[in-house]
């Protein structure tokens, strides 16, 4: 239950019964409303901003019409005291009783507390990844498949219906040099010394394997065949070799597709995929045929003037037109995205998701735009880039991979840290926001180590109930029989817990709608931080202890508490992807 969602249906009910008029004639507009936790515990356990959103609206002075919507909220039985702090913020206390029953219903809901219908089944399709199928993922793809996943797992939380989705690149000229590449450590496997690999091949030693498998299946036929027949061959067994390495450095991370769409789909049958969607567009009046002005910053004398199939894509939000075909009659890069987007919008997904690097920034409006002309508007599109994560040592800048030839790969840090580590601190940041990765930081068990510290405190909440089974026995430890005792319940830093705890369910709703995974770290690690410092309380005073071997009922309400703490942190690290452990070896 989202008692901050509860109580904003209250607030509005309190408004509405006060028969307000709005100075415009029109309905009151609640959108700016919010219900929140106060900023200090000590104004009470639920803030509402009502009064100074509306109050202009009305006509009203903020702080009179705080006091009037105040009483009305005074007369809720589940509310103790209402009181007007500063220019209008209505602050509420609620009474005593309240936070004990909460807890029962989060030892009822046991892990699927925080579980929402908010998305209200709306299909979803988070597109992330998406890296061309040239090598081994590194740490590049790193933060946006860990966004990406984690976002979809926490949409699906929140009730949306979801799907992760992996757009492959196997088409353009990247896969042409793929496949020489490979056709260059085929040889090197039939015994050819190669020397130094040419600039513009990529050299990293992971295609050795691809080439001994040529060599071994085909042994020297490739080199008498045609060099288109050989590289179309070559192009096929190589993309299906680097997309097993690549589904295989994934799930390293615990990140798993639920589709992989080929881009070369949509050029096969003639490239039928991109001239029916651009017939589509032609139809709706989005294509038309005309000449571009130069790029910024380019000389006018340089810039070739043609007339080109282009996409009028200034009308429905972009910066520029968008050119469809080239001058030669071949399809543009951005052709494709017009059938692939027409193909998820004809798959019924009512919202699209794009996860990109932040040099994918110029995608933004274009692909916004196209969203809009191809579904009429119909279709929610967002996309998140995610900055640039730098890998540290103790400080000091990771060099390059020797397996890569170019960049640190993704399998290697999930090799050194783990998946947990990864995951965690990808998360430890807004996505947006440059993130720096020390390897010795994320190994380090200390509380500045949050996904350590977060860990730590679920290993705790296990050990708890070992020693509570040790100690009275393991009868009555069952959440029903936990649930009974919750209104010994009565230590403020425990009812301070409990209203942490709380906080969950919205932050689920909150997150998903923002689109903001992060969220859901930050939130951990505050639990973690409120559970620690509990636990140390009882380190200092024995009678704050959980386990109070001569008082079972209060034993058992306080275990309560720990119960529903361990559920919280388990459901939040397997939202981001990460282990919830019973123990910390």
């Amino acid at each position: 239950m989202n008692i901050f969602a509860d109580f904003r249906d209250r607030i509005t009910k309190a408004i509405d019964s006060l028969d307000l008029q709005p100075v415009s004639g029109g309905p009151l507009d609640y959108s700016r409303l919010t219900v929140e936790p106060p900023r200090d515990a000590a104004h009470g356990d639920i803030a509402t901003n009502a009064a100074m959103v509306l109050s202009k609206a009305v006509g009203e002075n903020p702080r009179a019409l705080a006091g009037r919507i105040a009483e009305r909220l005074a007369t809720e039985p589940e509310v103790a005291a209402v009181d007007v702090a500063g220019p209008g913020f209505i602050n509420l206390t609620l009474a005593h009783g309240f936070w004990q029953a909460r807890l029962r219903e989060m030892l009822a809901a046991g892990r699927d507390y925080g579980r929402s219908t908010i998305g209200t089944g709306r299909k979803v399709n988070v597109e992330y990844v998406s890296a061309n199928p040239t090598g081994p993922m590194h740490v590049g793809h790193c933060r946006g498949a860990v966004v990406g996943d984690t976002l979809a797992n926490l949409m699906g939380f929140a009730g949306f219906e979801v799907t992760k989705e992996y757009y492959i690149n196997d088409a353009g000229a990247q896969i042409d040099v793929l496949a020489r590449s490979v056709l260059l450590r085929y040889r090197e496997a039939l015994g050819e010394k190669i020397g130094e690999i040419p600039a513009g091949l990529y050299p990293g030693d992971y295609l050795q394997p691809v080439g001994k498998a040529l060599a071994e299946e085909y042994g020297q036929s490739l080199l008498g065949m045609a060099e288109d027949k050989a590289l179309g061959l070559v192009k096929d067994r190589t993309i299906d070799a680097m997309m097993d390495m690549i589904r295989d450095d994934l799930a390293a991370l615990n990140v798993r597709h639920d589709v992989f769409f080929s881009e070369r789909s949509l050029h096969a049958d003639g490239a039928r995929g991109i001239r029916t969607a651009i017939a589509d567009l032609t139809m709706k009046g989005h294509v038309y045929k005309g000449k571009l002005p130069p790029p910024k910053g380019q000389k006018p004398e340089d810039w070739e003037d043609r007339e080109q199939t282009l996409f009028r894509s200034t009308e429905v939000g972009d910066d520029i037109d968008r050119p469809l075909v080239k001058s030669d009659g071949a399809f543009t890069y951005f052709a494709a995205d017009v059938a692939y987007m027409k193909d998820k919008y004809a798959r019924g997904f009512e919202e699209l998701i794009f996860v990109l690097g932040a040099d994918h920034g110029g995608y933004v409006k274009r692909l916004e735009a196209l969203a809009r002309a191809i579904s009429d508007g119909g279709i929610s599109l967002t996309v998140l880039l995610c900055q640039l994560v730098k890998l540290y040592r103790d400080g000091e800048p990771v060099r390059m991979s020797k397996r890569s030839g170019e960049f640190v790969t993704l399998r290697e840090v999930v090799d050194e840290v783990g998946r947990d580590a990864i995951r965690f601190m990808m998360l430890y940041r807004k996505s947006d926001a440059p993130l720096d990765f020390d390897f010795a930081k994320v190994t380090e068990q200390t509380k500045d180590n949050p996904v350590f510290y977060v860990q730590y405190a679920s290993a705790r909440s296990h050990s708890v109930f070992r020693q509570a089974a040790e100690q009275i026995g393991a009868g009555g430890l069952d959440p029903a029989s936990l649930s009974q005792a919750s209104e010994r319940l009565t230590d403020d830093a425990e009812i301070a817990l409990v209203k942490k705890v709380a906080e969950y369910p919205r932050m689920i709703e909150g997150a998903a709608l923002a689109h903001e995974p992060h969220r859901i770290a930050f939130y951990l690690y505050d639990l973690a931080s409120q559970f620690h410092a509990l636990w140390n309380r009882g380190t200092d005073n024995e009678d704050l202890r959980f386990i109070k071997v001569n008082d079972p009922v209060l034993t058992q309400a306080r275990l309560g508490l720990v119960q529903v703490v361990s559920d919280v942190l388990t459901s939040g690290l397997g939202l981001l992807g990460a282990d919830a452990p019973e123990e910390m070896r």
